[in-house]
């Protein structure tokens, strides 16, 4: 006799944190919750945290409260998806998010810094982001020597995309006062 086939479920963002308040998640576990599914994400090798730690302090000096620079932590996309982007520049809030996490109407732009994900975060994550709403995502690709640009989405769909090469300057669609050197970028 067999049994029948279950529906697989997605996980909720609800019980996501609650597996963690249980010690399911340890405190230290590099995971991401993505549409309902627990993501382990890579070790971070040098490379990768450096430009995320220079691109932070370089964000952080032009925020001047315009915006806050917040580094490798969660933004809830919707009640499915709990993604840890390297960086998000956010709406300014006295209270630094401290009662609950970001959601999409809170972000300006969103940065994830790729040296083995680039596949990975160009076909999943930045799409992710363009379906919640998210104005603008940037894809630094280490191995490539590149930034991907991606603007402006309808329709869960980013509408602009440029790719910014060493020697060009990087300008934000969703923050004109925000431009940053690719050689810089990439060290």
């Amino acid at each position: 006799m067999s049994l029948p086939l279950l529906k697989q479920r997605p996980l909720t963002v609800e019980a996501y944190h609650l597996m963690g308040r249980a010690g399911y998640i340890e405190p230290d576990e590099r995971v991401e919750l993505l549409e309902g599914a627990i993501y382990e994400m890579p070790p971070i090798g040098p490379s990768h945290a450096g430009t995320v730690d220079f691109t932070a302090h370089r964000l952080s000096a032009v925020s001047a409260r315009k915006f806050m620079v917040r580094v490798q932590s969660p933004v809830q996309l919707d009640d499915n998806s709990e993604p840890v982007p390297d960086i998000v520049l956010l709406h300014w809030r006295d209270d630094f998010y401290r009662h609950a996490h970001p959601r999409p109407a809170d972000v300006f732009l969103v940065i994830e810094i790729a040296d083995s994900t680039v596949k990975s975060d160009r076909s999943y994550k930045i799409p992710l982001y363009a379906r919640a709403g998210i104005p603008e995502a940037w894809l630094v690709n280490i191995p490539g020597r590149l930034v991907e640009q991606h603007a402006e989405p309808v329709g869960g769909v980013y509408q602009v995309v440029r790719v910014w090469q060493r020697g060009e300057t990087v300008q934000a669609h969703t923050l004109p006062e925000l431009s940053l050197p690719v050689n810089d970028i990439l060290g």
